[in-house]
């Protein structure tokens, strides 16, 4: 009995040729299966083409070519790059191909995460007491003087190779006054001084720092808003009341915060509910839930967050979690569409979780410098 013979699968020039043709002969949706894609589907398949490639894509029809050109102009998302609790091997994660990579970065023995941006991080040596700043992908680091750092958390306006780099913490001395320190690199010493406010500010380490439209904002465990103005030297509280929170086990510490094209989004999460997302009306001083991100996505984490506008449409309206499930198959999200986590949501208590375990850093332009 001779035997099936197997139909051979087209390669997708042919199947661009074959819908290019059927196109041109008005030919319908139903009879061009190719044609059919959902969008998002559509999005990731034409992403992995070379640019010539993509170029054809595009001439298919109107559909393909709004496609074609969205992924050309997309955006990569972060990755998360996890600290090991041994050894000197670190992963970094790529959630659009769930694929990891590995680097030997020895010199980060002993050293704490403080803080992400710009493809930089912070670290800091306890037992040094120094702060610096280092890039994984160069392994190029840039010494800060020390400082002590006890309960509070440090952040940065930019690269440290930029000159507009400026390092920034608060911690509070009593419940109205607040000790914040400064430094740029370069210089010799921090910069502390001491400022007065009619609202109590607390510092701790599961405060939210971002830097946005020249300022430095940090959302405090009660949920008051301190901004902090390096060109100026001021401080102040906005006088904005704390957005709606869940008041059960650690919800003043499952919520993270990201900057986008001047403005203020807060991610509240406990272990009961979905996540709420808040944008900041800075001219009403009120917080705004959102009912969806629209074309943006926000990645979160406990020390610095991310938010992108320009990713693929199968990321869109999405929440990411520097987490991964399945051996490292899967990141942990949520989508605001479908009000549902994936992986299914089992315990996903954000609050629980290592803060210095991981952070999400730009990823890095050239892949040969890993493992």
């Amino acid at each position: 009995m001779a035997g099936r013979r197997k139909k051979k699968s087209k390669l997708l020039p042919e199947a661009i040729k074959d819908d290019k043709i059927a196109a041109k002969n008005g030919q319908s949706d139903d009879q061009c299966p190719m044609l059919q894609l959902p969008t998002e589907i559509l999005e990731l398949i034409l992403s992995q083409l070379s640019l010539r490639d993509n170029i054809r894509a595009s001439a298919v029809c109107k559909r393909w070519r709004a496609a074609a050109t969205s992924v050309q102009v997309a955006d990569k998302p972060p990755w998360i790059m996890f600290f090991p609790k041994f050894g000197d091997l670190y992963e970094f994660y790529d959630p659009s191909q769930r694929k990891s990579y590995w680097l030997d970065l020895p010199e980060l023995n002993g050293c704490r995460i403080c803080y992400a941006k710009d493809g930089w991080l912070l670290f800091y040596k306890p037992r040094t007491k120094r702060i610096f700043f280092f890039c994984p992908y160069t392994q190029e680091s840039v010494k800060l003087p020390r400082l002590e750092l006890t309960y509070q958390v440090v952040a940065f306006s930019a690269a440290p190779t930029s000159s507009s780099c400026i390092a920034f913490t608060v911690k509070h001395t009593s419940p109205t006054v607040v000790a914040i320190s400064t430094c740029r690199p370069g210089e010799t010493e921090w910069t502390t001084i001491n400022y007065q406010s009619r609202l109590p500010f607390v510092s701790s380490i599961w405060n939210k720092l971002v830097f946005c439209n020249g300022r430095f904002y940090c959302l405090s465990v009660t949920g008051w808003l301190g901004v902090y103005d390096p060109d100026n030297s001021t401080w102040s509280i906005y006088s904005v009341p704390p957005p709606r929170c869940f008041f059960v086990k650690n919800w003043w510490k499952g919520k993270f915060m990201t900057e986008h094209n001047g403005d203020i989004f807060v991610i509240y999460t406990c272990s009961v509910v979905n996540p709420v997302t808040y944008k900041l009306d800075q001219v009403n001083k009120v917080w705004v839930e959102m009912e969806n991100l629209g074309s943006m996505t926000l990645f979160a984490n406990f020390l610095s967050s991310y938010a992108k506008s320009d990713l693929l449409g199968m990321m869109r309206n999405n929440i990411f979690f520097s987490k991964v499930r399945f051996y490292g198959k899967r990141c942990v999200s949520y989508s605001l569409a479908s009000g549902r986590y994936y992986p299914r949501k089992q315990s996903y208590d954000w609050g629980e979780q290592d803060p210095f375990e991981s952070i999400w850093i730009e990823p890095p332009e050239d892949l040969s410098i890993f493992l």
